[in-house]
Protein backbone atom coordinates (compact mmCIF):
# COMPACT_ATOMS: atom_id res chain seq x y z
CA UNK A 1 0.00 0.00 0.00
CA UNK A 2 1.10 3.42 -1.27
CA UNK A 3 3.32 6.03 0.93
CA UNK A 4 3.87 3.85 4.03
CA UNK A 5 6.74 1.97 3.03
CA UNK A 6 9.18 3.30 4.47
CA UNK A 7 12.93 3.78 4.01
CA UNK A 8 15.16 1.51 5.12
CA UNK A 9 16.30 3.70 7.86
CA UNK A 10 12.88 3.79 9.11
CA UNK A 11 12.16 0.20 8.67
CA UNK A 12 15.48 -0.37 11.11
CA UNK A 13 13.56 1.86 13.94
CA UNK A 14 10.88 -0.60 13.35
CA UNK A 15 12.47 -3.46 13.91
CA UNK A 16 14.93 -1.91 16.67
CA UNK A 17 11.55 -1.31 18.82
CA UNK A 18 11.27 -4.68 20.10
CA UNK A 19 14.65 -5.00 21.79
CA UNK A 20 14.34 -1.08 22.97
CA UNK A 21 13.23 -1.75 27.11
CA UNK A 22 14.37 1.82 28.50
CA UNK A 23 12.71 4.50 26.49
CA UNK A 24 11.21 6.91 28.20
CA UNK A 25 7.67 6.90 28.68
CA UNK A 26 5.27 8.70 26.24
CA UNK A 27 2.44 10.67 28.05
CA UNK A 28 -1.12 10.42 25.44
CA UNK A 29 -4.55 10.93 26.55
CA UNK A 30 -6.85 7.99 25.17
CA UNK A 31 -10.49 7.96 23.66
CA UNK A 32 -12.44 5.39 22.61
CA UNK A 33 -15.88 4.56 20.92
CA UNK A 34 -16.52 0.45 21.12
CA UNK A 35 -19.51 -1.79 20.78
CA UNK A 36 -18.82 -2.56 24.04
CA UNK A 37 -20.02 0.93 25.15
CA UNK A 38 -17.63 3.32 24.98
CA UNK A 39 -18.66 6.68 23.41
CA UNK A 40 -15.46 8.71 23.36
CA UNK A 41 -14.80 8.07 25.89
CA UNK A 42 -11.38 8.83 27.92
CA UNK A 43 -9.59 5.32 28.89
CA UNK A 44 -6.87 5.63 31.30
CA UNK A 45 -6.46 1.65 32.36
CA UNK A 46 -4.63 -0.77 30.21
CA UNK A 47 -4.62 -4.94 30.99
CA UNK A 48 -1.93 -5.24 27.97
CA UNK A 49 -2.42 -8.74 26.65
CA UNK A 50 0.22 -10.83 25.01
CA UNK A 51 1.43 -10.52 21.25
CA UNK A 52 2.04 -6.78 21.66
CA UNK A 53 2.21 -4.99 18.23
CA UNK A 54 4.01 -2.11 17.45
CA UNK A 55 3.34 1.77 15.98
CA UNK A 56 5.79 3.79 15.30
CA UNK A 57 5.08 7.54 13.94
CA UNK A 58 7.34 9.86 12.19
CA UNK A 59 6.29 13.39 12.06
CA UNK A 60 9.29 14.27 10.18
CA UNK A 61 7.66 12.72 6.94
CA UNK A 62 4.42 14.92 6.20
CA UNK A 63 1.84 14.24 3.22
CA UNK A 64 -1.58 16.31 2.63
CA UNK A 65 -2.96 19.40 4.58
CA UNK A 66 -6.20 18.48 6.04
CA UNK A 67 -8.95 21.05 5.16
CA UNK A 68 -11.43 19.70 7.64
CA UNK A 69 -14.42 16.99 8.41
CA UNK A 70 -18.00 17.74 8.66
CA UNK A 71 -21.46 17.51 7.68
CA UNK A 72 -24.01 18.61 5.65
CA UNK A 73 -26.42 21.56 5.73
CA UNK A 74 -29.86 20.25 4.54
CA UNK A 75 -33.17 21.68 4.32
CA UNK A 76 -34.12 18.09 6.22
CA UNK A 77 -32.01 18.71 9.10
CA UNK A 78 -32.53 21.87 9.20
CA UNK A 79 -36.16 21.48 9.03
CA UNK A 80 -35.90 19.01 12.03
CA UNK A 81 -33.91 21.07 14.22
CA UNK A 82 -36.76 23.76 13.79
CA UNK A 83 -39.27 21.88 15.13
CA UNK A 84 -37.32 20.48 18.04
CA UNK A 85 -37.49 22.57 21.41
CA UNK A 86 -34.91 25.29 22.04
CA UNK A 87 -33.12 22.62 24.58
CA UNK A 88 -32.65 20.19 22.09
CA UNK A 89 -31.78 22.39 18.89
CA UNK A 90 -28.99 23.92 20.95
CA UNK A 91 -27.72 20.56 22.00
CA UNK A 92 -27.27 19.11 18.75
CA UNK A 93 -25.98 22.16 17.06
CA UNK A 94 -22.88 21.98 20.24
CA UNK A 95 -22.84 18.66 19.76
CA UNK A 96 -21.56 19.27 15.99
CA UNK A 97 -19.49 22.76 16.26
CA UNK A 98 -19.36 23.13 19.82
CA UNK A 99 -15.92 22.86 21.91
CA UNK A 100 -17.43 20.12 23.78
CA UNK A 101 -18.42 18.65 20.65
CA UNK A 102 -17.19 17.33 17.66
CA UNK A 103 -15.93 21.07 15.97
CA UNK A 104 -17.06 20.21 12.65
CA UNK A 105 -14.68 22.15 10.47
CA UNK A 106 -16.03 21.99 6.75
CA UNK A 107 -19.62 21.81 5.24
CA UNK A 108 -21.70 20.94 2.61
CA UNK A 109 -25.20 22.35 1.69
CA UNK A 110 -27.40 22.27 -1.71
CA UNK A 111 -28.35 24.89 -4.60
CA UNK A 112 -31.54 24.67 -5.01
CA UNK A 113 -33.45 21.72 -4.12
CA UNK A 114 -32.23 18.20 -3.74
CA UNK A 115 -33.58 14.77 -2.41
CA UNK A 116 -33.38 15.72 1.03
CA UNK A 117 -35.60 18.53 0.82
CA UNK A 118 -39.43 18.90 1.36
CA UNK A 119 -39.99 19.88 -2.33
CA UNK A 120 -38.70 20.68 -5.35
CA UNK A 121 -37.84 24.42 -5.97
CA UNK A 122 -34.87 26.76 -7.50
CA UNK A 123 -33.63 29.97 -6.61
CA UNK A 124 -34.67 30.93 -10.76
CA UNK A 125 -38.05 29.58 -11.47
CA UNK A 126 -38.85 32.04 -14.10
CA UNK A 127 -38.45 30.35 -17.61
CA UNK A 128 -36.65 32.42 -20.12
CA UNK A 129 -35.13 34.80 -16.91
CA UNK A 130 -31.43 34.14 -18.43
CA UNK A 131 -30.22 37.65 -16.53
CA UNK A 132 -31.66 36.35 -13.67
CA UNK A 133 -33.42 39.34 -12.26
CA UNK A 134 -35.48 37.02 -9.95
CA UNK A 135 -33.34 34.88 -8.51
CA UNK A 136 -33.70 34.60 -4.64
CA UNK A 137 -32.40 32.56 -2.06
CA UNK A 138 -35.91 33.01 0.18
CA UNK A 139 -36.81 29.23 0.06
CA UNK A 140 -33.48 28.70 2.39
CA UNK A 141 -34.53 31.18 4.45
CA UNK A 142 -36.72 29.35 6.67
CA UNK A 143 -34.86 26.55 7.25
CA UNK A 144 -30.99 26.18 5.84
CA UNK A 145 -29.88 29.55 6.67
CA UNK A 146 -31.17 29.76 10.08
CA UNK A 147 -29.48 26.68 11.07
CA UNK A 148 -26.11 27.62 9.30
CA UNK A 149 -25.96 30.90 11.68
CA UNK A 150 -27.06 29.66 14.91
CA UNK A 151 -23.99 26.91 14.16
CA UNK A 152 -21.95 29.83 13.12
CA UNK A 153 -22.36 31.29 16.87
CA UNK A 154 -21.76 28.35 18.28
CA UNK A 155 -18.34 27.22 16.24
CA UNK A 156 -15.02 28.79 17.93
CA UNK A 157 -12.87 27.91 14.79
CA UNK A 158 -15.68 28.90 12.57
CA UNK A 159 -16.41 26.49 9.24
CA UNK A 160 -15.89 25.94 5.76
CA UNK A 161 -19.21 25.67 3.45
CA UNK A 162 -18.76 23.80 0.05
CA UNK A 163 -22.32 24.42 -1.78
CA UNK A 164 -23.35 21.91 -4.70
CA UNK A 165 -26.26 21.90 -7.14
CA UNK A 166 -28.35 18.94 -7.78
CA UNK A 167 -29.87 20.56 -11.19
CA UNK A 168 -30.39 23.88 -13.22
CA UNK A 169 -33.92 24.73 -13.42
CA UNK A 170 -35.66 22.36 -15.68
CA UNK A 171 -36.22 25.25 -18.03
CA UNK A 172 -32.23 25.83 -18.55
CA UNK A 173 -32.24 21.77 -19.42
CA UNK A 174 -32.72 19.66 -22.75
CA UNK A 175 -35.25 17.14 -21.36
CA UNK A 176 -37.05 20.15 -19.32
CA UNK A 177 -37.33 17.94 -16.47
CA UNK A 178 -36.14 18.24 -12.67
CA UNK A 179 -34.52 14.62 -13.46
CA UNK A 180 -31.67 13.73 -16.03
CA UNK A 181 -31.03 16.01 -18.88
CA UNK A 182 -28.21 17.94 -19.73
CA UNK A 183 -27.79 21.90 -19.07
CA UNK A 184 -28.48 23.63 -22.69
CA UNK A 185 -25.19 25.06 -23.94
CA UNK A 186 -27.18 28.42 -24.57
CA UNK A 187 -27.55 28.63 -20.94
CA UNK A 188 -24.29 28.18 -19.98
CA UNK A 189 -23.45 32.00 -19.21
CA UNK A 190 -26.51 32.05 -16.97
CA UNK A 191 -25.83 28.78 -15.46
CA UNK A 192 -22.44 30.48 -14.33
CA UNK A 193 -24.54 33.75 -13.30
CA UNK A 194 -26.72 32.06 -11.10
CA UNK A 195 -23.51 30.81 -9.08
CA UNK A 196 -22.04 33.90 -8.90
CA UNK A 197 -25.39 35.33 -7.86
CA UNK A 198 -25.74 33.04 -4.81
CA UNK A 199 -22.84 33.61 -3.73
CA UNK A 200 -23.60 37.40 -3.40
CA UNK A 201 -27.14 36.63 -1.67
CA UNK A 202 -25.55 34.19 1.10
CA UNK A 203 -22.81 36.96 2.03
CA UNK A 204 -25.81 39.60 2.17
CA UNK A 205 -27.20 36.88 4.74
CA UNK A 206 -23.63 37.43 6.62
CA UNK A 207 -22.74 33.82 5.83
CA UNK A 208 -19.33 32.98 3.10
CA UNK A 209 -19.43 30.72 0.85
CA UNK A 210 -15.74 28.51 0.83
CA UNK A 211 -16.35 26.31 -2.71
CA UNK A 212 -18.64 25.04 -5.02
CA UNK A 213 -18.93 21.56 -6.57
CA UNK A 214 -20.07 22.13 -10.41
CA UNK A 215 -22.69 19.16 -10.11
CA UNK A 216 -23.77 16.88 -7.61
CA UNK A 217 -23.18 13.37 -9.42
CA UNK A 218 -23.05 14.55 -12.86
CA UNK A 219 -23.23 10.64 -13.66
CA UNK A 220 -26.77 10.56 -12.89
CA UNK A 221 -28.37 8.92 -10.10
CA UNK A 222 -31.00 6.52 -11.99
CA UNK A 223 -33.45 9.12 -13.14
CA UNK A 224 -34.59 9.75 -9.40
CA UNK A 225 -34.72 12.96 -7.81
CA UNK A 226 -32.79 16.04 -9.29
CA UNK A 227 -30.05 15.19 -11.32
CA UNK A 228 -28.73 17.32 -14.23
CA UNK A 229 -25.60 15.40 -16.64
CA UNK A 230 -21.93 15.92 -17.59
CA UNK A 231 -19.57 14.31 -19.18
CA UNK A 232 -15.71 14.88 -18.03
CA UNK A 233 -14.94 16.62 -21.19
CA UNK A 234 -18.60 18.90 -20.50
CA UNK A 235 -17.76 20.03 -17.34
CA UNK A 236 -14.31 20.98 -17.95
CA UNK A 237 -15.69 23.39 -20.51
CA UNK A 238 -18.07 24.87 -18.41
CA UNK A 239 -15.48 25.47 -15.91
CA UNK A 240 -12.73 26.61 -17.79
CA UNK A 241 -15.05 28.59 -20.30
CA UNK A 242 -17.37 30.00 -18.23
CA UNK A 243 -17.87 29.49 -14.17
CA UNK A 244 -14.44 29.80 -13.78
CA UNK A 245 -14.36 33.15 -15.91
CA UNK A 246 -17.42 34.41 -14.13
CA UNK A 247 -16.52 33.95 -10.80
CA UNK A 248 -13.09 35.66 -11.03
CA UNK A 249 -15.10 38.62 -12.92
CA UNK A 250 -17.14 39.23 -10.05
CA UNK A 251 -14.44 38.64 -7.98
CA UNK A 252 -15.09 36.03 -6.01
CA UNK A 253 -12.84 34.00 -4.19
CA UNK A 254 -14.58 30.62 -4.18
CA UNK A 255 -13.06 26.89 -4.45
CA UNK A 256 -14.18 25.05 -7.85
CA UNK A 257 -14.01 21.27 -6.95
CA UNK A 258 -14.76 18.98 -10.20
CA UNK A 259 -16.40 15.90 -10.47
CA UNK A 260 -18.38 15.08 -7.02
CA UNK A 261 -19.28 11.29 -7.55
CA UNK A 262 -18.07 8.11 -6.47
CA UNK A 263 -14.20 7.12 -6.96
CA UNK A 264 -14.18 4.48 -9.53
CA UNK A 265 -15.11 6.32 -12.02
CA UNK A 266 -12.13 8.97 -10.73
CA UNK A 267 -9.45 8.64 -13.19
CA UNK A 268 -11.30 10.20 -16.24
CA UNK A 269 -12.67 12.41 -14.42
CA UNK A 270 -8.86 14.07 -12.97
CA UNK A 271 -7.72 12.74 -16.41
CA UNK A 272 -9.80 15.68 -18.49
CA UNK A 273 -9.64 18.48 -15.09
CA UNK A 274 -5.96 18.42 -15.30
CA UNK A 275 -5.15 17.61 -19.02
CA UNK A 276 -2.93 20.66 -19.42
CA UNK A 277 -2.81 23.67 -18.03
CA UNK A 278 -5.57 25.63 -19.39
CA UNK A 279 -7.90 22.75 -18.28
CA UNK A 280 -6.59 23.00 -14.64
CA UNK A 281 -6.78 26.88 -14.39
CA UNK A 282 -9.86 27.17 -12.70
CA UNK A 283 -10.23 23.69 -11.15
CA UNK A 284 -9.26 24.12 -7.41
CA UNK A 285 -9.37 20.19 -6.53
CA UNK A 286 -11.98 17.22 -7.24
CA UNK A 287 -14.73 15.79 -5.01
CA UNK A 288 -15.98 11.89 -4.44
CA UNK A 289 -18.24 9.86 -2.57
CA UNK A 290 -18.15 6.55 -1.45
CA UNK A 291 -21.04 4.88 -2.49
CA UNK A 292 -19.12 2.63 -5.22
CA UNK A 293 -18.55 0.45 -1.98
CA UNK A 294 -19.71 -1.01 1.46
CA UNK A 295 -15.79 -1.75 2.38
CA UNK A 296 -13.25 -0.79 -0.82
CA UNK A 297 -11.84 2.84 -0.40
CA UNK A 298 -10.62 2.87 -3.90
CA UNK A 299 -6.80 4.03 -2.89
CA UNK A 300 -5.46 2.90 -6.39
CA UNK A 301 -7.86 5.92 -7.92
CA UNK A 302 -7.17 8.40 -4.77
CA UNK A 303 -3.69 7.96 -4.96
CA UNK A 304 -4.13 8.73 -9.27
CA UNK A 305 -5.73 11.60 -9.00
CA UNK A 306 -3.76 12.77 -6.52
CA UNK A 307 -0.31 12.33 -8.66
CA UNK A 308 -2.12 13.42 -11.15
CA UNK A 309 -2.63 17.24 -9.28
CA UNK A 310 -0.62 16.92 -6.26
CA UNK A 311 -1.42 20.58 -5.15
CA UNK A 312 -5.22 20.45 -5.71
CA UNK A 313 -8.13 19.37 -2.90
CA UNK A 314 -9.01 16.03 -2.92
CA UNK A 315 -12.48 16.25 -0.68
CA UNK A 316 -14.89 12.96 0.39
CA UNK A 317 -18.20 15.52 -0.02
CA UNK A 318 -20.62 13.34 0.46
CA UNK A 319 -21.29 9.58 2.45
CA UNK A 320 -24.30 8.21 3.92
CA UNK A 321 -25.99 4.92 5.42
CA UNK A 322 -27.97 4.70 2.78
CA UNK A 323 -31.22 2.58 1.79
CA UNK A 324 -32.02 2.41 5.26
CA UNK A 325 -34.71 3.29 7.93
CA UNK A 326 -32.63 3.97 10.63
CA UNK A 327 -32.60 2.24 13.75
CA UNK A 328 -33.40 3.78 16.95
CA UNK A 329 -31.67 3.22 20.18
CA UNK A 330 -29.93 0.26 18.97
CA UNK A 331 -26.35 0.67 19.24
CA UNK A 332 -25.92 -2.41 18.40
CA UNK A 333 -26.96 -2.65 14.95
CA UNK A 334 -24.42 -0.07 13.90
CA UNK A 335 -21.83 -2.25 15.17
CA UNK A 336 -23.58 -5.23 13.30
CA UNK A 337 -23.17 -6.39 9.26
CA UNK A 338 -26.86 -6.24 8.77
CA UNK A 339 -26.67 -2.61 6.45
CA UNK A 340 -27.34 -2.77 3.12
CA UNK A 341 -27.28 -0.50 0.85
CA UNK A 342 -28.60 0.41 -2.84
CA UNK A 343 -25.93 -1.89 -4.84
CA UNK A 344 -27.43 -4.46 -2.69
CA UNK A 345 -30.41 -4.75 -4.97
CA UNK A 346 -29.36 -3.01 -7.94
CA UNK A 347 -25.95 -3.50 -8.66
CA UNK A 348 -24.87 -4.92 -12.17
CA UNK A 349 -23.96 -8.67 -11.49
CA UNK A 350 -20.06 -7.63 -12.11
CA UNK A 351 -20.39 -5.36 -9.32
CA UNK A 352 -22.65 -6.50 -6.58
CA UNK A 353 -19.17 -7.74 -5.00
CA UNK A 354 -19.12 -4.65 -3.83
CA UNK A 355 -22.02 -4.50 -2.02
CA UNK A 356 -22.27 -7.05 0.90
CA UNK A 357 -23.98 -6.24 4.01
CA UNK A 358 -21.84 -4.09 6.25
CA UNK A 359 -21.21 -2.58 9.93
CA UNK A 360 -22.04 1.18 10.05
CA UNK A 361 -19.14 2.12 12.50
CA UNK A 362 -17.05 -0.31 10.16
CA UNK A 363 -18.00 1.49 7.28
CA UNK A 364 -17.02 4.58 8.30
CA UNK A 365 -13.51 4.22 9.98
CA UNK A 366 -12.19 2.33 7.41
CA UNK A 367 -13.26 4.99 4.63
CA UNK A 368 -11.81 8.00 6.33
CA UNK A 369 -8.68 6.45 7.27
CA UNK A 370 -8.04 5.16 4.11
CA UNK A 371 -9.33 7.93 2.45
CA UNK A 372 -6.57 10.35 5.07
CA UNK A 373 -3.84 7.46 3.96
CA UNK A 374 -4.49 7.94 0.43
CA UNK A 375 -4.02 12.00 -0.20
CA UNK A 376 -7.55 12.86 1.10
CA UNK A 377 -7.72 16.06 2.88
CA UNK A 378 -11.44 16.87 3.66
CA UNK A 379 -14.41 14.79 4.53
CA UNK A 380 -17.63 15.47 4.72
CA UNK A 381 -20.91 13.18 5.88
CA UNK A 382 -24.69 13.89 4.55
CA UNK A 383 -27.37 14.73 6.58
CA UNK A 384 -26.20 15.56 10.01
CA UNK A 385 -29.95 15.01 11.31
CA UNK A 386 -32.57 13.19 10.22
CA UNK A 387 -35.95 11.62 11.89
CA UNK A 388 -36.92 8.01 12.71
CA UNK A 389 -38.20 6.98 8.71
CA UNK A 390 -34.60 8.70 7.95
CA UNK A 391 -36.06 11.18 6.08
CA UNK A 392 -37.82 13.67 5.36
CA UNK A 393 -37.35 13.33 1.67
CA UNK A 394 -39.86 14.27 -1.24
CA UNK A 395 -38.76 10.95 -3.16
CA UNK A 396 -38.83 8.63 0.31
CA UNK A 397 -35.20 8.03 -0.13
CA UNK A 398 -34.91 6.73 3.32
CA UNK A 399 -31.02 7.12 4.73
CA UNK A 400 -29.63 7.24 8.18
CA UNK A 401 -27.90 10.32 9.69
CA UNK A 402 -25.37 10.34 12.97
CA UNK A 403 -27.94 11.87 15.24
CA UNK A 404 -31.31 10.73 14.50
CA UNK A 405 -34.51 12.86 16.00
CA UNK A 406 -38.41 11.92 17.01
CA UNK A 407 -39.59 15.73 16.49
CA UNK A 408 -43.13 14.46 18.36
CA UNK A 409 -41.48 13.41 21.23
CA UNK A 410 -38.69 15.79 21.26
CA UNK A 411 -36.02 13.18 21.71
CA UNK A 412 -32.58 12.85 20.22
CA UNK A 413 -30.56 9.53 19.68
CA UNK A 414 -26.80 9.83 19.00
CA UNK A 415 -25.82 7.01 17.22
CA UNK A 416 -22.37 5.53 17.03
CA UNK A 417 -21.45 7.00 13.70
CA UNK A 418 -21.82 10.31 15.58
CA UNK A 419 -19.22 9.10 17.53
CA UNK A 420 -17.22 8.12 15.67
CA UNK A 421 -17.02 11.06 13.25
CA UNK A 422 -15.85 12.91 16.18
CA UNK A 423 -13.29 10.90 16.55
CA UNK A 424 -11.54 12.48 13.60
CA UNK A 425 -13.30 15.87 13.32
CA UNK A 426 -12.47 16.96 17.05
CA UNK A 427 -9.01 16.07 16.97
CA UNK A 428 -7.47 16.33 13.90
CA UNK A 429 -7.74 19.88 12.91
CA UNK A 430 -7.39 22.46 10.12
CA UNK A 431 -4.14 22.67 8.53
CA UNK A 432 -2.88 19.51 10.06
CA UNK A 433 -0.27 17.46 8.36
CA UNK A 434 -0.61 13.86 7.71
CA UNK A 435 2.31 12.16 9.01
CA UNK A 436 3.66 8.85 8.30
CA UNK A 437 2.98 5.79 10.27
CA UNK A 438 4.58 2.39 10.21
CA UNK A 439 2.86 -0.22 12.52
CA UNK A 440 3.20 -4.09 12.67
CA UNK A 441 -0.74 -5.87 13.08
CA UNK A 442 -1.78 -5.69 9.72
CA UNK A 443 -5.50 -6.12 10.72
CA UNK A 444 -5.43 -2.58 12.66
CA UNK A 445 -5.86 0.40 10.39
CA UNK A 446 -3.93 3.17 11.83
CA UNK A 447 -3.43 6.98 10.45
CA UNK A 448 -2.20 10.25 12.51
CA UNK A 449 -1.76 13.71 12.22
CA UNK A 450 0.55 16.94 13.20
CA UNK A 451 -1.67 19.31 14.12
CA UNK A 452 -0.64 23.29 13.58
CA UNK A 453 -0.10 23.13 17.89
CA UNK A 454 2.36 20.45 17.41
CA UNK A 455 0.49 17.89 19.23
CA UNK A 456 -0.34 14.83 16.99
CA UNK A 457 -3.59 12.82 16.58
CA UNK A 458 -3.41 9.25 16.15
CA UNK A 459 -6.33 7.15 15.16
CA UNK A 460 -6.58 3.81 15.50
CA UNK A 461 -9.57 1.18 14.71
CA UNK A 462 -9.79 -2.46 15.51
CA UNK A 463 -12.61 -4.12 13.87
CA UNK A 464 -11.91 -7.61 14.88
CA UNK A 465 -13.35 -9.48 17.37
CA UNK A 466 -10.47 -9.24 20.09
CA UNK A 467 -8.59 -6.49 21.87
CA UNK A 468 -5.56 -5.68 20.56
CA UNK A 469 -2.12 -4.31 22.51
CA UNK A 470 0.55 -2.37 21.20
CA UNK A 471 3.53 -0.58 21.66
CA UNK A 472 3.05 3.65 20.52
CA UNK A 473 6.59 4.68 19.72
CA UNK A 474 7.81 8.61 18.61
CA UNK A 475 11.32 9.55 18.62
CA UNK A 476 12.58 8.25 21.94
CA UNK A 477 9.55 7.86 24.17
CA UNK A 478 6.97 5.15 24.12
CA UNK A 479 3.85 3.93 25.85
CA UNK A 480 1.70 0.64 26.10
CA UNK A 481 -2.27 1.09 24.97
CA UNK A 482 -4.96 -1.56 24.53
CA UNK A 483 -7.57 -0.80 22.41
CA UNK A 484 -10.55 -2.99 22.83
CA UNK A 485 -12.68 -5.10 20.26
CA UNK A 486 -14.87 -3.26 17.59
CA UNK A 487 -13.05 -0.05 18.68
CA UNK A 488 -11.91 3.40 17.24
CA UNK A 489 -9.70 5.01 19.50
CA UNK A 490 -8.20 8.56 18.77
CA UNK A 491 -4.48 8.78 21.11
CA UNK A 492 -3.71 12.40 21.56
CA UNK A 493 0.07 13.32 21.88
CA UNK A 494 0.02 16.77 23.64
CA UNK A 495 2.58 19.39 22.47
CA UNK A 496 3.61 20.42 25.85
CA UNK A 497 5.65 16.91 26.81
CA UNK A 498 7.49 16.95 23.41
Amino acid sequence: MRRYKQSLCFILVLLMMSCVNNKEKLSVVVYETSASGHKLTQVTAFEIGENVSTIVLNPDVQFQTITGFGGSFTESSAFLLKNLSKKNRDLILEAYFGETGARYSLTRTHMNSCDFSLSQYSYAPIKGDIVLNHFSIEEDKDDIIPMIKDAMKVSKDGFKILSSPWTAPPWMKNNNNWVGGKLLPKYYDTWALFFSKYVTAYKEEGIDIWGFTVENEPLGNGNNWESMHFSPDEMTNFVQNYLGPKLEADKHNVKILGYDQNREHLNEWVDAQFKNKETSKYFDGTAIHWYASTYDYFPNELQYAHKKAPDKYLIQSEACVDSEIPKWQDDAWYWSKEATDWGWDWASEKDKYLHPKYAPVTRYARDIIGCLNNYVDGWIDWNMVLDTQGGPNWFKNWCVAPVIVDPEKDEVYFTPIYYTLSHFSKYIRPEAKIISVAHSDKELMVTAAKNTDESIAVVIFNEGKSPKSFILSLNETSTKVKINAQAIQTIIIPSKIR
